[in-house]
């Protein structure tokens, strides 16, 4: 139904020890942004996040962690609370969103109950190498790859106003495009002082434009808009579903607080649309 929105939660279960050098993420250690950093968190904390989302209206619930990828210790946690919140929440999709990983690792996520993987291009190939210098973007598109063959849903999308040309953005579209992934997240950058990339909040008129033209891109992607939407669209939020977007994260973000979940349900009701009460991941 194209009037229905659907609500993706995120729970951060490991945060700010990252070594890479990304120069859009607080979560590395290298920039020494003022967030909470902890190796993993309480199994407990992190069903209570579930419940609490899928009572907001989530339908989607996103473990996410820090760092490069997956090594056994991380992979075996993430697995650990895939499980307990199918368990306690059986009617969420887990998505998983843990850096890059090999088939291997991903079919172990499938196996623990994850139904998602989210793995970011972020920008361009052309542009990449000026946003991170510890890894590479064809890191990231072949776990995309990897993610398809491991027979999970792929999401998939990036982060626009990280100072890419209009040409950057094309090509970061078509190589979306290319992965088909089930979802595209849009994340729009969110300055903080302890980043290397200085960029102030895009205008609202160009970020609904790119809306649109993903759009016109990739017709039959979930398009969900993400981190950065409320600085960017500020009055203008309600717009970003005519424009094309039919998903959005609810609740705070990795290291930045979002809006009440109710304000959000009120502010896509009002625009004329409905909460979606399943996904069909």
């Amino acid at each position: 139904m194209e009037k229905e929105i659907f609500l993706c939660a995120i729970s951060n279960i490991s945060s700010g020890s990252c070594h890479e050098d990304c120069g859009f993420c607080t979560q590395s250690a290298k920039h020494h942004a003022n967030i909470q950093r902890y190796r993993y968190k309480e199994i407990d904390e992190i069903i209570s996040e579930a419940k609490k989302a899928k009572a907001s209206g989530a339908v989607g619930f996103c473990l996410v962690t820090s760092g490069l990828g997956l090594d056994d210790k991380k992979l075996s946690f993430v697995c650990k609370a895939a499980k307990a919140v199918k368990k306690e929440v059986s009617e969420l999709n887990i998505i998983a969103c843990n850096g890059v990983a090999n088939l291997e690792q991903l079919k172990t996520l499938k196996n623990a109950g994850v139904d998602l993987y989210n793995h970011n291009l972020e920008s361009s190939r052309e542009y990449y190498p000026n946003l991170c210098t510890t890894h590479s973007w064809e890191d990231r598109y072949k776990t995309c790859l990897h993610v398809k063959e491991a027979g999970l849903k792929l999401v998939c999308g990036g982060i626009f106003g990280l100072g890419e040309s209009q040409n950057d953005r094309v090509s970061f579209v078509k190589s979306i495009k290319s992965l088909n992934p089930f979802t595209m997240p849009l994340n729009f950058f969110h300055p903080n002082p302890a980043l290397p990339i200085k960029a102030n909040p895009m205008d609202e008129d160009e970020a609904l434009s790119i809306i649109k033209y993903v759009k016109s891109m990739l017709p039959n992607t979930r398009l969900m808009v993400a981190g950065g939407r409320e600085i960017t669209f500020k009055t203008k939020q309600s717009q970003i579903f005519d424009a094309g977007a039919n998903a959005i994260v609810v609740g705070n973000y990795l290291t930045t607080t979002g809006a009440e979940p109710n304000k959000d349900i009120q502010m896509i009701k009002k625009a004329g649309y409905e909460i979606a009460l399943y996904c069909d991941a």
